[in-house]
């Protein structure tokens, strides 16, 4: 028979009660008081106390100490919902030399039942253990159930605090600690300046909690008036701290305030380390300043510190970005030698940066290597390889590619599936794009606007616009937020299919939404209304794209130069020739290829081998379309003189 179950309310007929022994397999485990003014209880309803006896029953706090020190927790749970505030914080105060023990009885009671003063007391008492960690997660409880501000919070802590004799600011300093991990900063900065209040100084590491929040947020200029503050207060960095600075200044774009500052730390008495050169470096290599970086590299060498992998990383990564890719694996290779280990992230950036370059071969081999040193590939990896050979359209490689994910035990994420589906509504292959889609939603992965977007263009490649307008209107059903790109692929659908009115609709609707069209939406505009012959439509959007702010480009200019053309205003077209040189653009193979198509339908041909001698010149290589033009223009000359001779 389970002890808590034969405790029961022992009812006295003296006024001095007497004690009651809870006996468990013949062994005492303690006495306790119960006081009562009811009838003694029969045998069997100590067995099984009734609820009314436990409504009743006035517990004494010695009873639920002794039931916590010998744990009696099924009677506690039991008695939970009888177990006022007061007794509460009694029993928990007794326990403050135990905090392990004061941990359990607050979880056995239920800690997110217990009133604000009470869940701090816990708090207090919880935060003598060694680990900071319960207390923390006891914490976040507290601030996340919005049971009081933080304000509040804070002030009961200090009473808690006050009555259990604790003269550390470990409280405040893992309250502020905890509003930091739940991206509720500037709640923690309000805690900061409480303590200011109080005359309290906060450690260094909750202030670098409060910095590097910030930091992870995008406040740089928050980050910079704590940090006045701290100097204001005298609290002294640490060489994290600094590291965080730099950081900010880093992210700031001030890189050569950012190598001052190595400077001045070092004037304060704290010297750089590996993490501080490391981010410096990160910061040029980023923004595609590798010879920047390398010079960073040489002061961290002078000063006697030696890059890490981290730093390799790093130029490797740069050096990828600028497309120099032999010096990546040259300095790759120069890592490896120095015993340093390359980890997964740097191999996929080579991979990636050969991806991007075409050559699967090497980025292959990278892959090999990998597995040979014993680095496992990263979903990310197969992410890559599986994008680039979609690019190269070689679908039963992806597909083996795809199969390796699962045997390697790794668990396809939504990149994964965003490429895959992407890459099959390029191939135009619908079934298998919504096959991957219905996995998706199967393993619990939620579709993006990415994957949406992808799906629509499928199906509008497939003329199938009435499931993609379906589509969209299910993905604004489901609060998706639409972007510019996924309209312009619907819109291209219509046009490509002529239905120019849609099309319009749907620009129409990209306003109602505060969606502004790009110049990619005005292009396809354009383009669907050449091919239907309403040039003068197409320049009067060009004009409108002007007035709107958008830049037309290459595409908008030749759009218009093909649609005169092909109409034969070979005026117009040159018009248009003649406005895109004026504004710093030259024109491109598929501009001259319109010019001199017109031309020899015209009859022109002498205009047109003009034309074939300026591309030339302007090292613009002839294609087989210049020269087909060419030759049909010949052929209508010759044609026309025949006639002219018959006649």
């Amino acid at each position: 028979m389970k002890a808590h179950k034969i405790l029961s309310s022992q009812i006295l007929k003296k006024k001095k009660p007497k004690p009651v022994v809870l006996i468990h397999h013949g062994h005492s485990l303690f006495s306790a008081l119960l006081s009562s003014t009811s009838q003694p209880i029969t045998s069997d309803q100590s067995q099984s106390p009734s609820p009314n006896a436990c409504q009743t029953s006035q517990i004494s706090p010695a009873v639920i100490l002794e039931s916590v020190r010998s744990s009696q927790w099924h009677f506690i749970e039991h008695q939970s919902p009888n177990l006022d505030p007061s007794l509460i914080s009694t029993v928990l105060f007794n326990l403050h030399k135990t905090p392990e023990l004061a941990l359990q009885f607050a979880s056995c009671i239920e800690f997110h039942r217990l009133d604000i003063k009470t869940r701090c007391l816990a708090i207090a008492v919880a935060s003598r253990l060694p680990s900071p960690k319960p207390t923390l997660q006891l914490l976040k409880q507290t601030v996340s159930s919005d049971i009081a501000s933080v304000t509040v919070i804070f002030d009961e802590l200090a009473v808690a605090r006050e009555r259990l004799g604790i003269s550390t600011t470990i409280l405040f300093d893992l309250l502020i600690r905890a509003c930091c991990e739940m991206k509720r900063v500037d709640e923690g900065l309000q805690c900061f300046y409480m303590m200011k209040e109080k005359g309290l100084i906060p450690k260094i590491e909750t202030c670098n909690d409060i910095l590097s929040t910030f930091l992870k947020l995008n406040r740089t200029e928050s980050a910079w008036v704590l940090y006045a503050e701290m100097f204001k207060m005298r609290i002294k960095s640490s060489i994290y701290t600094f590291n965080i600075m730099i950081n900010v200044l880093c992210k700031e774009g001030k890189l050569k305030k950012a190598k001052d500052f190595i400077g001045f730390m070092e004037n304060l008495g704290v010297k750089p380390n590996v993490v501080t050169y490391n981010t410096i470096i990160h910061a040029y290599c980023s923004r595609g300043r590798v010879e920047g970086a390398r010079l960073v590299l040489n002061a961290m060498r002078s000063k006697g510190i030696g890059p890490d992998s981290y730093t390799y990383s790093s130029l490797i990564s740069g050096l990828c970005k600028e497309k120099r890719l032999e010096e990546a694996s040259e300095m790759f290779e120069k890592m490896k030698e120095m015993g340093l280990v390359p980890s997964a992230v740097t191999y996929n950036t080579l991979i990636d940066g050969y991806c991007n370059k075409g050559d699967l071969e090497k980025a292959f081999c990278y892959r090999d290597e990998m597995v040979e040193r014993g680095i496992l590939p990263t979903v990310s990896t197969y992410n890559l390889l599986v994008h680039a050979l979609f690019i190269e359209c070689k679908m039963g490689e992806a597909d083996d590619l795809v199969k390796e994910i699962g045997e390697r035990g790794l668990v396809p994420d939504q990149i994964t599936y965003n490429i895959l589906i992407n890459g099959y509504a390029r191939c135009g292959n619908v079934k298998k794009a919504f096959s991957f889609h219905d996995e998706m939603l199967t393993k619990g992965i939620q579709p993006t606007r990415v994957t949406y977007t992808s799906l629509i263009y499928v199906l509008s490649k497939r003329n199938r616009m009435k499931e993609a307008d379906d589509l969209f209107e299910k993905i604004m059903s489901k609060g998706i937020t639409v972007d510019v790109v996924m309209f312009n692929v619907l819109i291209d659908g219509h046009c490509a299919n002529g239905n120019m009115e849609r099309a319009f609709s749907l620009m129409k609707e990209m306003d109602k939404l505060n969606v502004p069209p790009d110049d990619v939406t005005y292009n396809t505009l354009m383009q669907g209304h050449c091919r239907e012959g309403r040039v003068e439509e197409a320049r009067q959007l060009l004009d409108e794209m002007k007035r709107r702010g958008i830049k037309p480009d290459h595409i908008s200019f030749n759009t218009l130069i093909s649609g005169y053309s092909k109409r034969g205003d070979m005026k117009d077209a040159m018009r248009v020739r003649d406005e895109m040189l004026s504004i710093g653009f030259n024109p491109t193979l598929l501009t001259y290829n319109a010019l001199i198509q017109g031309f020899c339908k015209n009859w022109e041909g002498d205009l047109a081998e003009d034309l074939l001698k300026e591309m030339i010149s302007k090292g613009i290589t002839p294609d087989d379309s210049t020269y087909l033009s060419l030759i049909e223009g010949m052929g209508n000359i010759d044609h026309s003189v025949e006639s002219c001779n018959s006649s």
